[in-house]
């Protein structure tokens, strides 16, 4: 046991159900107090806690894949950070932990929940993002769930966040015909293609995404990874080969949408070109975690693979910090840092 522990830690409470955009009065940051882990926890000082789209989802109260955050209750998600306290066998004091316990200053967590991380290998922000839940979602959906092989020409929305820039990349790195990618600014355009290999970019705010994706892909694609839905969709349905195969990740576009929001109004082409849709959730791919991991981190070591960061420091800015997410604001991972 440690023998100096803080007495209290900060937390994000969701403390209204978000109608639409959420507003800073659906959050509060509050105090709560800090014990000695029982048997089998450690107590976790986090370093970094990460802001994903899914949340989104889980404020609301709607049964999905899973359970909605409660009202008044810390939220969670992906964190790192240091072991300060250990009531668990093969945990001690000092070690760096990855865990679900995120939102919060100090994680009182099970140890069955936490798995130990290796600060020498990438720092440790890396393990929220291209060594962890997004990139894991970028390979499993590449991969396994698309089926991509080499020579297939491979459309992502949303490219330049962090799974989508990882998936274009790794499409390269394997051998693609073609890698395209759709982003919210010029700038994150320029990124895709000068720094991550991407043959061909385009802002989907400059025209519509049909248009923009048939000059950039004259011959079709076999692959697109669906990030964002609605218009991206469409536009992926027309441009899909025969054959092709679509992995939908995400759709960010509507996350926030108060009325229902339309579909693709050319589904009638997934029968004639006998095109594949797949829903994917990464946590149905944790068998493939090992492999991951080891070529990863055998590609970012060589350079070959690249990735960004968009780091907002202090818990304070928790809240923000999610809402840039869904804005757009990020390039890569988002990562609210505690250190």
């Amino acid at each position: 046991m440690s023998a100096a522990l803080p007495t209290s830690s900060r937390e994000w409470h969701l403390v209204a159900r978000p109608h639409g955009w959420p507003v800073a009065d659906d959050f509060a940051l509050r105090e709560a107090a800090v014990a000695a882990p029982a048997e089998g926890r450690v107590l976790v000082r986090n370093t970094h806690f990460s802001v994903d789209p899914y949340m989104r989802g889980r404020m609301n109260d709607v049964k999905s894949y899973t359970p909605p955050f409660q009202l008044d209750h810390p939220m969670d998600g992906g964190a790192v950070g240091e072991v300060i306290a250990s009531n668990a066998e093969g945990f001690a004091v000092g070690d760096h932990v990855l865990h679900g316990l995120g939102w919060r200053e100090i994680a009182d967590v099970p140890a069955r929940h936490a798995v130990k991380v290796d600060p020498d290998l990438a720092p440790l922000s890396a393990y929220l993002g291209v060594l962890g839940m997004t990139g894991l979602t970028a390979y499993a959906g590449l991969f396994e769930v698309a089926s991509f092989k080499e020579g297939d020409a491979v459309f992502v929305s949303g490219a330049a966040g962090a799974v989508g820039s990882q998936v274009g990349q790794l499409a390269k790195l394997k051998g693609a015909s073609r890698v395209i990618g759709s982003a919210g600014s010029d700038e994150k355009v320029k990124l895709l293609v000068e720094e991550y290999g991407f043959d061909a970019a385009f802002n989907y705010r400059n025209g519509p995404v049909r248009d923009q994706l048939k000059e950039a892909a004259p011959d079709g694609i076999d692959v697109y990874f669906d990030n964002v839905g609605g218009e991206h969709l469409e536009a992926a349905i027309s441009s899909l080969n025969v054959h092709g195969r679509a992995t939908i990740c995400g759709m960010i576009a509507q996350y926030n949408a108060t009325e229902p929001t339309p579909g693709p109004n050319n589904m009638a082409l997934i029968i004639g070109k006998r095109l594949r849709l797949t829903g994917m959730l990464v946590n149905d791919h944790a068998d493939l975690q090992p492999q991951f991991v080891r070529e990863i981190a055998g590609w970012l070591a060589s350079g070959e693979l690249k990735y960004r960061e968009t780091v907002v420091e202090g818990i304070e800015n928790g809240f923000d910090a999610f809402l840039g997410l869904l804005r757009g604001e990020n390039t890569g991972k988002m990562i609210v840092s505690l250190a």
